[in-house]
Order: structure tokens, then C-alpha cells, then sequence
């Protein structure tokens, strides 16, 4: 066995013993790293080039897989001494949605080629996320997978993960994933379970389109990092891939990104901040909505707002029913070439929430109250694509019963038991 296994192995059987609390509290009064993690690239180079040694690889990667040094991937493989001395042979690279560089907010990416190594890198991401093509997996040994995931069911990237999984099962390739921190802790499992009914985990054909970020039915923030994903879905959509983790070295459950040590890479453009990161399974679900999230700025997921909303009116509904961990702040923004089409151009009057206690914050109970607060406010303004929100927010019953004028809190708490049981279930995947 690897030596980078047995250190997770070890935390695996203390969480199995412990793992009674959902919800953790953990603060970071200082933002100063707690750990020197590594990340699961440096573990590969370290301790388990066995896995790579003398072979062809292919990676699946984007700007965001570097090690602890900001480091990319693509340059260690190539040029590492520990690379070399393996005998690595990287030729073919992968990109998922935003592409290799993170700055595409578009569909239709092109493949193109990596200027600093000369190497081509097939894109995953035309008019949705699609698999590795059989052609370009059959002229390699392994697949390498490096993406940070960013703890919300909602990320194109697990779905990605999942089509490639079943793309190397078919030809007989093992696939390794290079394991990332989950950024918002591996703590907290929140938010409704998507609606069965809703989920496609299926691999997208002619005809049939893939839904990469609706995937399957596990809550909102789900509380794993990709490894531990991959190494679900590889069980219970009985995938059968030759699959191998390699952990984190160092990272415990309770940790936030930024007291990992490891370098903040924007994991899309529209995620820029850290705080953007962890507000985004709270915001996201308005992307189905005529609400901006503020795309085509630089606030991204940490605004949203209408030109015909006055943010003062939706606040003073919102000092009724307070959402802890955040506050409010009215902005006016103005978007410009907005990945989602909207109001580029157009001055949006709405707010920008402020992460003032991250451990209190509850994404799921912040798109509640927004949705409660926003159509008190305007219901004859506020228009939601109906079947787009309930697969990004997980559940048809609590848009319909919050729209209702049902008590968003209390909708809320009616999700705790299936979000605990389903943190019971997958305790055999974790590694931390």
C-alpha cells in the first residue's frame, strides 16, 4: 500500500467512529493556514508514481490543478525529476467546462493546444459537458483527473468526473484522481437532496443531453471532496472503473480552504474570491431566475440584484427573518458581457452579501430566505424557470412551498434528516 493511503485510511476509521455531527462549528477569527497541506498531485510525485510509472497519461485538468507552490500539473509531469525518474509519459490533455486556462464562460470551447508544453488538450465542454472520446483514451495507459470541486452538487466537474469514469471502465483503463480539499469543509452537509425524478446520471447521447450538474440524488452541500464522490459513484452507479485516490496529505474535515496553506486558483471565472466559493451553492440556484448573481462582474455570486428591484425593500424583509452568517450591504452593478445574458449594459440595483460568520452559514437556508424575501417583495417581477431552479436547488415541494408563503425556515428544517442520513450512508467513501 501506498504510504499517502495510510494516513486516511487511519482518519477514515475515527470519522466512521464519530461521525454523529452534521453540522461543526469552526471559525477562522485569523484566515492564518492551520495546516501545510499537499495536495494530491505532490502525493502522486512523493509516494505513488508506482501508479504512473513508465506509462502514457492523459490529464483532465484546468488551471486550478497545481500543487502547494501553485505549481501546474501539466509542467510537474513533464519536467519533475520524480516524473522523470518514473519514466512519465504525459501526451494528451483534458479540459472540463471554462477550459484548460478557467477564463472561458462559454459553451462550444474549441480543443486547442497548450503553448507552454506543446501538447493538445481536448475539450470536454461544447454545447455540455461530454466524456473523454474512446479515440483519445485508447492511445493511453492511464487517465489522471485533477479538479477542485467546490462542495456544491451543482459543479459540472463531478459530473465530468463520472462520464470519464465510465469512458476508461469501457476500454480497460485505470483512472486516477488526484484528491483536492472540499474548499467549504468536509464538515457540513446542507441543503435539499435532488429530487430523484430530476437527476440524470446518465452519460449524454444524441438526442438525450447529459446533465452533469444534476446528477444524482445527494443534498445541496455535500460535505466530500472529488475523490470521495468519484469513489461513490463508482459503487452505487455500479461503474466498475479501475479507480485509484490519491488523499490530500494533512487535510482534516473541519478545515476551510484558507487554512490549508495552499494557494487560492479561481476554480471559474466567475469564482474569484474565496468568499465567492462559499456563497455559490446559496447563489447559484438563481441562475434560473430573471435575479442577476452578478456574472459579468467582478462580484460574481457575492451580488445579486434586478434593475427593477429596490434592494432596501427586500432587506427590510429580510430584518424579520435574519439568515445567520451573512449581511446585506445595497450596491448598484452594472454587467458587462455576462456569461448568463443578463442586464449586461444595464445599471442592476440589488446587494452584496457579506460572509460575517461562515460556520453559521447555511447556503441552503440563504436561498430560501432570498426566495421568500425577493417574491414577497415583487411576485408579479420575479419570474423562476421553474424545472432549472428545482434541478439546481434539489427540491420542487420547497420552491412551491416557499412561493406559498410557507415559513422558509421551517422548509429548511424539513431537510436536516435526509441530508444526516445520506452523510450515514457514504461514510464507507470518506477518506479524511
Amino acid at each position: 500500500m501506498p504510504r499517502s493511503l495510510i494516513k486516511p485510511l487511519f482518519a477514515l476509521l475515527v470519522l466512521t467512529a464519530g461521525c454523529s455531527v452534521v453540522y461543526h462549528r469552526v471559525d477562522d477569527p485569523t484566515g492564518l493556514p492551520e495546516a501545510n497541506v499537499r495536495p494530491g498531485i505532490t502525493v502522486l510525485l512523493d509516494d505513488s508514481t508506482s501508479l504512473i510509472r513508465g506509462k502514457r497519461v492523459a490529464l483532465l485538468t484546468n488551471r486550478a490543478g497545481v500543487d502547494e507552490k501553485g505549481r501546474r500539473d501539466v509542467d510537474l509531469l513533464r519536467t519533475d525529476k520524480r516524473a522523470i525518474k518514473a519514466q512519465v509519459q504525459l501526451v494528451t490533455l483534458f479540459s472540463p467546462e471554462h477550459g484548460l486556462g478557467g477564463t472561458e464562460d462559454h459553451t462550444g470551447i474549441g480543443s486547442t493546444v497548450d503553448h507552454a508544453s506543446g501538447l493538445p488538450v481536448i475539450s470536454l465542454y461544447g454545447a455540455q459537458t461530454i466524456p473523454p472520446p474512446d479515440s483519445a483514451l485508447r492511445s493511453v495507459d492511464v487517465l489522471l483527473i485533477d479538479l477542485e470541486d467546490v462542495g456544491s452538487r451543482t459543479w459540472t466537474y463531478d459530473g465530468l468526473v463520472v462520464y470519464s469514469m465510465r469512458a476508461a471502465a469501457r476500454l480497460h483503463k485505470p483512472i486516477v484522481i488526484l484528491d483536492r480539499p472540499n474548499p467549504i469543509t468536509g464538515s457540513f452537509v446542507e441543503g435539499p437532496m435532488l429530487d430523484s425524478a430530476l437527476s440524470n446520471a446518465a452519460d449524454p447521447s444524441p438526442g438525450h443531453p447529459g446533465l452533469a450538474w444534476a446528477l444524482y440524488p445527494i443534498p445541496l452541500r455535500h460535505g466530500m471532496t472529488m475523490g470521495e464522490l468519484a469513489r461513490m459513484y463508482n459503487d452505487v452507479l455500479k461503474i466498475g472503473a479501475d479507480l485509484h485516490v490519491v488523499p490530500a496529505y494533512r487535510w482534516t474535515r473541519e478545515l476551510w480552504f484558507d487554512r490549508t496553506g495552499l494557494p487560492f486558483v479561481p476554480p471559474s471565472p466567475n469564482l474569484q474570491t474565496f468568499e465567492a466559493v462559499m456563497l455559490y451553492p446559496g447563489l447559484v440556484s438563481f441562475e434560473a431566475t430573471n435575479l442577476s448573481v452578478g456574472r459579468g462582474t467582478t462580484e460574481a455570486f457575492r451580488t445579486i440584484g434586478a434593475p427593477w428591484m429596490d434592494p432596501k425593500r427586500v432587506i427590510e424583509i429580510l430584518k424579520d427573518r435574519p439568515i445567520r452568517g451573512v449581511r446585506f450591504i445595497p450596491i448598484d452593478f452594472t454587467p458587462v458581457a455576462a456569461g448568463d445574458n443578463k442586464y449586461s449594459g444595464q445599471l442592476v440595483h440589488g446587494f452584496r452579501i457579506e460572509v460575517t460568520e461562515r460556520s453559521q452559514l447555511q447556503t441552503s437556508r440563504l436561498t430560501a430566505g432570498l426566495l421568500s424575501a425577493i417574491h414577497r417583495a415583487y411576485p408579479d417581477k420575479l419570474t423562476i424557470d421553474s424545472t432549472r431552479f428545482d434541478r439546481l436547488f434539489g427540491s420542487p415541494s420547497a420552491r412551491r412551498a416557499i412561493l406559498r408563503g410557507a415559513d422558509a425556515d421551517a422548509v429548511v428544517d424539513s431537510m436536516y434528516g435526509p441530508a444526516y442520513a445520506f452523510r450515514q450512508r457514504v461514510t464507507r467513501y470518506l477518506l479524511y
